[in-house]
């Protein structure tokens, strides 16, 4: 199988092309776990397989968290698979992809930059908050697209020095809060300056901190914007794998449009000889 590597703002992928692999759809959650498994074989946070569309768009978008689980979108996904058809000639300047939470545009910018229309919110509560071992955490709670990609938007204070290990024991048992049925991916955020956030997110499916998520950051500045905190006009969010910048539309009550923009990274692309995916057959 050949495959490329890509990250976005250290969110990393790996990408297969099924339209030419010709893979059965039920062995690519298998795929996904061996795949993904870092030291063992490639590693990544997910696994980002290139289908035929099926709804008019240029090509359709699978994604598998690492632990095989199916993501409705990824945002810094979508920006490296927008690269990704671009240079692959499976669309122009502009790419409409086709994803479980509904189509998503993107739009090149330059060679590494893309920007792409996240999934509108289906679902948008300022206020929903949690309580964990006695603590009530204020939180928001977002869905993108339809089925919903659920994220937790909470405060954090001093969180660029808060304690790993206390910070990762909070997000996981939000991550799982009865309150959150779908599970939730959950993003700590802290207001830095103005139209500026620093921000970590606990990824369902992958269990643990990633060095960004682009559909997280998109539920962020969304919440902040409509709490009025930001402006939602070119909102940076500083991340361990580097920046995002969003902008929001609204409309009253209602976010109209969720736009992110930013790099992509092609780490390396080459063939799949792990031995472990034959051995397990």
């Amino acid at each position: 199988m050949q495959f490329w590597k890509m990250n976005g703002a250290g969110n990393d992928f790996i990408i297969l092309n099924n339209l030419q692999e010709h893979l059965p759809l039920e062995e690519l959650p298998r795929l996904a776990r061996t795949l993904c498994e870092r030291r063992l074989s490639i590693g990544a946070d997910g696994l980002m397989v290139v289908d035929a569309p099926t709804a008019g768009g240029d090509f359709k978008m699978r994604f598998f968290n690492s632990d095989g689980s199916v993501g409705e979108m990824c945002g810094n996904g979508a920006r490296c698979i927008c690269r990704y058809g671009y240079e692959n000639g499976l669309s122009g300047e502009t790419q409409t992809v086709e994803t479980t939470a509904g189509t998503v545009t993107g739009r090149r910018i330059d060679r590494r930059r893309y920007r792409v229309r996240l999934n509108d919110p289906t679902v948008l509560e300022l206020d929903h908050p949690v309580e964990v071992d006695g603590v009530r955490y204020p939180c928001s709670y977002v869905e993108l697209g339809d089925p919903g990609l659920p994220h937790a938007v909470i405060p954090y204070r001093d969180l660029r020095r808060a304690d790993e290990d206390e910070l990762r024991r909070l997000g996981r048992a939000i991550r799982f809060h009865p309150s959150f049925p779908k599970g939730a991916n959950v993003n700590f955020y802290e207001l830095t300056g103005e139209d500026t956030v620093f921000e970590r997110t606990f990824e369902r499916g992958v269990e643990d901190f990633t060095y960004a998520c682009g559909t997280g950051t998109g539920s962020v500045a969304a919440v902040l914007t409509m709490q009025g905190k930001v402006s939602g006009q070119n909102v940076q969010a500083d991340m361990t794998g580097g920046r995002l910048s969003v902008d929001v539309e609204r409309s009253g009550s209602h976010v109209t449009g969720l736009y992110l923009t930013g790099p992509t990274n092609l780490v390396c692309k080459g063939e799949i000889t792990d031995e472990e995916l034959l051995a397990a057959e």
